[in-house]
């Protein structure tokens, strides 16, 4: 076990207020370290045994960046830490994020049908709230009743570090989630609880339990692969820009904490632009 182990982790949690899901990655991401130090090679050496153990670069690099937070607190604690000057991440390819489309979204809400009418209208929200709100999993799961504002049509989200955020509710969106609560939740429910969703069990679903209904609901539509949560996100910022949303906007819908993180969707936008442009252009078939 590395030295500060203890009180790293005592100080992410309690200090900085890292979510649990963020904490357990540095965990995972530290116990890689740990076992590196047991190898006593010299630090540069954890690149080839990143590798060796089958990481991606997007995955070294946040093991690196774990490292290197470890190793700052280190310092912190007086500790001479050298091997912090000899770390660099290694270059990431930024990938564009996958989207999904309206008609994907609708393929999904029909293969979400099932025999139970309470469960079909419990499934169906799931979806409309993923692809409405642009959330994460973790944020989903989290919601409860007290986090609805009917009157006003919002919903308190909160997101990574224990930040809140209000998110305006479309009509749509305020209805199926009013007639849920009233008409379905109830029917659902087998133990007192706050959670907005109910699993199968009648209790707050897990990350699990959501991974495995967009699973099933994705192979019946008929999806090569599982439709991941974060593909509602990235469809739901997509749409919102192609619709003349501005970024700002969807930073505060999306809990972004940096706009540039945000502005990974104005290069979605600029590619299918580009394609459409090839596509339909009349010049573009024009021979020079």
């Amino acid at each position: 076990m590395l030295k500060y182990w203890v009180e790293f982790f005592d100080d992410l949690q309690n200090v900085r207020g890292r979510s649990r899901n963020t904490v357990m990655a540095y965990r995972r991401d530290l116990e890689i370290y740990s076992d590196f130090t047991k190898t006593a090679q010299a630090i540069e050496k954890i690149y080839d045994f990143l590798e060796n153990r089958g990481l991606s670069k997007r995955s070294q690099a946040r093991v690196i960046s774990s490292i290197r937070t470890y190793l700052k607190f280190c310092e912190l604690k007086g500790e001479k830490a050298d091997e912090l000057r000899s770390l660099r991440p290694p270059k990431v390819k930024v990938g564009l994020p996958k989207t999904l489309t309206l008609q994907d979204f609708e393929k999904l809400v029909d293969a979400a049908v099932v025999d139970d009418l309470a469960k079909t209208k419990r499934n169906q929200l799931t979806l409309l709230l993923l692809f409405g709100l642009g959330c994460r999993v973790s944020e989903l799961i989290a919601l409860d009743l007290q986090d609805f504002n009917e009157t006003q049509g919002w919903l308190k989200i909160l997101g990574k570090g224990g930040k809140e955020r209000l998110v305006p509710l479309t009509d749509n969106l305020l209805m199926g989630l009013t007639h849920y609560l009233k008409e379905v939740r109830p029917n659902l429910i087998k133990l007192k609880s706050n959670s907005v969703l109910m699993n199968d069990r009648g209790k707050r679903p897990s990350r699990v339990d959501i991974w495995r209904w967009l699973d099933a609901w994705s192979k019946k539509a008929g999806f090569d692969e599982t439709i991941s949560p974060h593909r509602f996100r990235h469809g739901c910022a997509t749409s919102l820009l192609e619709g003349g949303a501005d970024l700002r906007s969807i930073q505060m819908l999306l809990g972004h904490s940096s706009i540039q993180t945000t502005q990974v969707y104005t290069h979605v936008n600029q590619k299918q632009m580009k394609s459409e442009i090839k596509k339909f252009h009349p010049l573009s078939d024009v021979e020079k």
